[in-house]
């Protein structure tokens, strides 16, 4: 048995953390300051300007034929209609969401963004379609419009990456943090420093690489890009590479750390050495506030919509069993932040004095999470309830007063945290939510918390709102079809 939690123990863990907010919510720095962000609006510059371009050219060409249509002409701006637009806010989210304004020049780009543009200008067509069957838009421009839009993004671009790749070669040596043994560190400096455009700004030990005093290091030398080799798995995936990425410094590995990451990154050799570059995303702040925008806005939806199921289960509790209709329990947050979880109350109003008596009968391996698939404290109700999930209602509550997400980590009782291995907490750097991978993956059924903590790990670390979306999709059937639950 681990030492019992305590407030002390809170403090340490929230020392060990560092910041006190999420690891995917970016951090406030000037992103001009880096080559990247200059990088991105040249890119980002040559293709609207390319798209606009290839419109008017259509335009000019479209005039010996037939003008488009009043009903898409909704606005014009800049003596563009309003067509345009859409059609290139479309293709630069795309572009972003691609990965196309990354800091490494890539010949399959040139190919994808032909691809992407091609995409936009035939979704338009079904969309079309859709809008006014019997709208028969200009053929001459619609084909004019794609082709140039497709060469004339393709030339800016290959004239852009010239400019820039002329530019990063004329420059100051792009400015790298090391994070690595003391044993390598002189030798990597120097082969970096030989062998490429690069200068080392700063160092860190392997050892210190999720320590606050790190970071601040590594915020303080404002290097282009951090350098790790033979970082442990967890400490990298669900430290280090959040960290930087909150920040906008992108991450490249030595191969010795490629193991939790290797899907995000892109193989380069640098000074000789085969390296693995993890780029930060353009919209990263963007995306965690799309995730909390719409944490709030579906929980009270979900509030609004399901309030007579809520009335109606409270209806059932109070005529069923003696006591409060909820349930609320310590549980442990964000940051070890410990706060009230609600629920609807599935047990007898003495369930918590009778737990120890039943403590022995835990069906868990490991015994740090609690598990009695016929636990005689639940009432009748209770079981149903727990058998839909209804009973995981109330927590849109604790959604809509900050202190939960729709989807991450399960937060646990104090009980269950008291008995965990250090690498367990990392679970605590997000957002605790209503559900997450592990209710998706078996629910009740998984043996041990390593196996839950695993998941959560893999969650951390492979986070999108694509994520969040499948799971909170696969939730919902889980939920119709009571699989795992009890």
């Amino acid at each position: 048995m681990k030492e019992p939690f305590s407030l002390k123990s809170s403090r340490r863990q929230n020392f060990l953390f560092g910041i006190s907010t999420d690891i995917r919510a970016a951090y406030r720095l000037n992103p001009l300051r880096r080559w990247g962000s200059i990088r991105v609006f040249i890119l980002l510059i040559g293709d609207a300007l390319a798209l606009g371009l290839a419109w008017q050219l259509a335009r000019f060409l479209n005039q010996f034929y037939s003008p488009i249509p009043e009903r898409l002409v909704w606005w014009t701006w800049l003596g563009l209609p309003s067509l345009f637009w859409l059609f290139a806010g479309m293709t630069l989210l795309l572009f972003t969401h691609f990965g196309l304004y990354g800091a490494t020049v890539r010949a399959r780009d040139y190919l994808r963004a032909a691809q992407l543009v091609s995409c936009v200008y035939f979704v338009s067509l079904v969309l079309a379609y859709f809008y006014d069957p019997k709208l028969d838009a200009p053929r001459s421009l619609f084909f004019s419009a794609w082709v140039s839009s497709v060469v004339l993004v393709l030339v800016t671009r290959l004239l852009s990456n010239g400019l820039l790749t002329y530019w990063q070669g004329t420059r100051l040596p792009s400015r790298v943090f090391l994070i690595t043994h003391p044993d390598r560190m002189h030798r990597l400096s120097k082969t970096l420093e030989r062998r490429s455009h690069y200068q080392v700004v700063g160092a860190a030990m392997v050892s210190t690489a999720n320590a606050e005093a790190t970071f601040q290091r590594i915020l303080a030398a404002q290097p282009d890009e951090v350098l790790a080799e033979d970082v442990p798995d967890v400490e990298l995936a669900s430290g280090l590479y959040w960290r930087l990425r909150g920040a906008k410094i992108p991450l490249r590995l030595l191969p010795s750390s490629r193991e939790m990451l290797y899907r995000r990154g892109i193989p380069e050799i640098v000074a000789g050495l085969p390296t693995l570059m993890i780029e930060t995303s353009v919209f990263q702040s963007v995306d965690y506030r799309l995730k909390r925008w719409l944490d709030y806005g579906l929980a009270a939806l979900a509030v609004v919509v399901l309030s007579p199921i809520f009335v109606g289960v409270a209806i059932s509790i109070h005529f069923t069993s003696p006591g409060p209709i909820f349930f609320r329990q310590d549980r442990m947050g964000l940051r070890g932040k410990v706060f009230k979880v609600w629920k609807f109350r599935t047990m007898a109003i003495d369930a918590p004095q009778r737990q120890a008596q039943l403590e022995q009968q835990n069906q868990t391996a490991d015994g740090i999470m609690f598990k009695l698939q016929h636990d005689p404290r639940v009432t009748p109700v209770g079981k149903f309830l727990r058998r839909t999930s209804l009973d995981e209602l109330p927590q849109l509550f604790n959604v809509l007063l900050g202190q939960m997400s729709l989807v991450g980590p399960r937060p646990l009782p104090l009980r269950d945290v008291a008995q965990f291995e250090a690498w367990h907490h990392i679970r605590h750097q997000v957002l605790p939510g209503i559900t997450g991978l592990w209710q998706i993956s078996g629910r009740a059924d998984i043996e041990t918390f390593d196996d839950a903590a695993r998941l959560d790990l893999h969650y951390i670390d492979n986070w999108s709102l694509n994520l969040d979306l499948e799971i909170m999709v696969t939730t919902l059937r889980i939920v119709v079809t009571g699989l795992g639950a009890y």
